[in-house]
């Protein structure tokens, strides 16, 4: 029976982040693991998607979007980004930005084209580039030295990552797992290759508006000679702290729109049509809702930093994103995977292995902690580990 299954799903894992949910539940522990809030969304979105369904918005939307929310995502880009985008051609609205992912690179990958991805990765993209077909290229990502450097790549290795076969290059920025903010030198760097190699730029911007100490999001499609050779990717989980609720959308040039509609279409068909009316009045709301976002987003960086260090963690200051990278400060365990089961077992606070997000699932000796949590949450986790370290010191 097992070689009716397929080699593509053989190939692959589950999900580990969200396989430590399940962990964090097994032991009781402090859900620190997988990235998605524990405090409760704006009230005037979720009024909005009560009063959508209230007025009978229930039944299918259009395929790729009701009108309400594409065209509330062309006044987004325009009042964020200054981009001029056309709703009925180059926006397709999905369910979260997980199938946005999927359906790009089932519309623009050929079996044997080559996808470059930075490691390490959200542990979606290995899986993505096998389903659709691609052979994934992975270019090393390295740790600061100190607080005032961020992770970085290396130009050359970068570079000698392109060749003939490559396809597309997936970016993801602000990055989760580990809160670098390309820089704009970065990206033009990046789109200097794309243009070179004649590839596509799949950029994940979905946690563009959860940024830190002053940093900018830097949009791939606004640099020169990319517009048309940018395929961007975002959603509402992060921003407006919905995460269950799966709406994302993609914004490329019409050429790629209409493959990814018709990839869409049979993937998912819709996304849920309340919650896309939802989701058009949340991109509306006034500057100050994107401002507190970061500042509070911020202070909960900043109080779960304090608190690791004081607990003996080495962590990595996030620029963005809502994640922190910390050394494993224990020895004798055979992998950082099993740290954090001994973690989530024995002290209460459930992580995530830094392994995942790395091809080859070898220890990296770091766990990844989410701070998208209630500041008791959090303050929680810290008593937790103090009280651990303490029998363990």
């Amino acid at each position: 029976m097992k070689n009716l299954i397929s080699h593509k799903a053989n190939s692959f894992s589950e999900s580990i982040i969200r396989g430590m949910s399940r962990v964090a539940a097994t032991y009781q522990a402090v859900n620190l693991a997988q990235g998605f809030p524990n405090f409760s969304a704006d009230e005037r979105i979720k009024q909005a998607a009560i009063e959508a369904i209230q007025k009978n918005i229930n039944q299918y939307a259009i395929t790729w979007g009701a009108k309400s929310l594409r065209d509330a995502i062309v006044a987004k880009e325009k009042r964020f980004r200054g981009r001029d985008l056309n709703p009925e051609t180059e926006i397709t609205v999905c369910c979260g930005a997980t199938e946005g992912m999927m359906a790009t690179m089932m519309a623009v990958i050929n079996p044997g084209d080559e996808a470059v991805i930075f490691e390490p990765f959200y542990e979606n993209y290995g899986p993505d580039t096998i389903l659709s077909g691609a052979i994934p290229h992975y270019v090393k990502m390295y740790p600061p030295a100190n607080d005032q450097e961020d992770w970085h790549f290396k130009e050359e290795e970068l570079a000698a990552a392109f060749n003939d076969k490559t396809k597309v290059i997936i970016i993801n920025t602000p990055n989760n797992p580990t809160g670098k903010v390309f820089k704009k030198s970065e990206m033009e760097f990046i789109a200097l290759l794309c243009q070179k190699w004649n590839v596509l730029a799949v950029t994940d911007e979905i946690y563009e508006h959860i940024l830190y100490d002053g940093e900018t999001h830097v949009t791939m499609a606004n640099l020169p000679g990319m517009k048309d050779r940018t395929i961007t990717i975002n959603g509402s989980s992060k921003t407006f702290s919905v995460t269950g609720w799966r709406v994302g959308y993609i914004i490329a040039a019409p050429l790629f729109t209409e493959a990814i509609r018709k990839v869409h279409d049979f993937l998912t068909v819709g996304a849920a049509a309340p919650l896309q009316e939802a989701i058009a009045f949340a991109m509306g709301l006034p500057d100050d809702f994107y401002q507190h976002l970061s500042e509070d987003y911020q202070k909960k960086r900043d109080f779960l930093l304090k608190g690791l260090k004081e607990v003996g963690f080495k962590t990595f200051k996030s620029r963005g994103a809502y994640y922190l990278i910390a050394e494993i400060p224990e020895k004798g365990f055979a992998s950082d995977y099993d740290y954090s089961i001994h973690l989530a077992k024995e002290a209460g606070v459930a992580t995530v292995p830094l392994s995942t997000f790395y091809l080859d699932h070898k220890s990296a000796g770091m766990i990844r902690f989410c701070f998208a949590k209630k500041e008791e949450t959090l303050q929680l986790a810290i008593d937790k580990l103090k009280a651990y370290r303490q029998v363990k010191v």
